[in-house]
């Protein structure tokens, strides 16, 4: 008579290929499986129910399957300033011309940078892999500032021809918001995902 295979814990640790990964088993989930990233962890919740074979599959599956939603989120250097190209071209009649765009990981609290002097824009790492609108918002919040200094009247207008301009404006605030208040578990132990940055499907 075969033995059934024991569970693991809640909170046992793997290994993907690129990270760790942390399975939280969920007493609430019966069909669910999500998977999101907490810093350099990726999180894989599974029903309680599962069998280790069956969360062998499926921690495999989600963790590829937010690698490549990841890679769509997530541009190189070349694509993020071919993409700011592109949203000044749209948004800006082409008027915002940085000398180069990159990624940055000493922007501390701020999202994004520009230097007008010599055309620069730096964005946080921060915005890495967050929705495809919210990193446009950010660069054309950058791209603005070669053009209209400050916070006026002026910026704002320039900011007024992108239709998402408000509900980036919210997200960032929200996302903000929630870094600093930290992660709060569920009272079955397996934190929800946070939203945006996580891949659930039925398994």
């Amino acid at each position: 008579m075969p033995v059934p295979e024991e569970p693991p814990r809640t909170g046992a640790h793997a290994r993907g290929p690129d990270a760790p990964v942390e399975v939280r088993r969920s007493r609430r989930r019966s069909r669910t499986v999500s998977a999101w990233r907490e810093g350099d962890v990726t999180v894989v919740a599974i029903p309680a129910g599962f069998t280790r074979s069956q969360e062998r599959e499926w921690v495999g599956r989600m963790v590829a399957r937010l690698a490549a939603q990841e890679g769509r989120r997530r541009p190189s250097d070349a694509q993020l300033a071919s993409r700011a190209t592109d949203l000044s071209r749209r948004y800006l009649g082409g008027r915002a011309v940085p000398t180069s765009v990159r990624w940055s990981s000493n922007q501390g609290r701020r999202w994004g940078s520009c230097t007008p002097t010599d055309g620069t824009i730096r964005i946080s790492d921060r915005v890495r892999g967050m929705p495809r609108w919210v990193l446009d918002y950010v660069l054309l919040h950058e791209l603005v500032h070669l053009l209209v200094p400050g916070h006026g009247p002026d910026f704002w207008a320039e900011l007024a021809t992108y239709p998402h301009t408000g509900r980036a404006r919210g997200f960032l605030e929200g996302y903000g918001y929630a870094q600093d208040r930290g992660p709060r578990p569920s009272p079955d132990g397996a934190d929800e995902p946070p939203g945006d940055d996580e891949d659930d499907v039925d398994a």
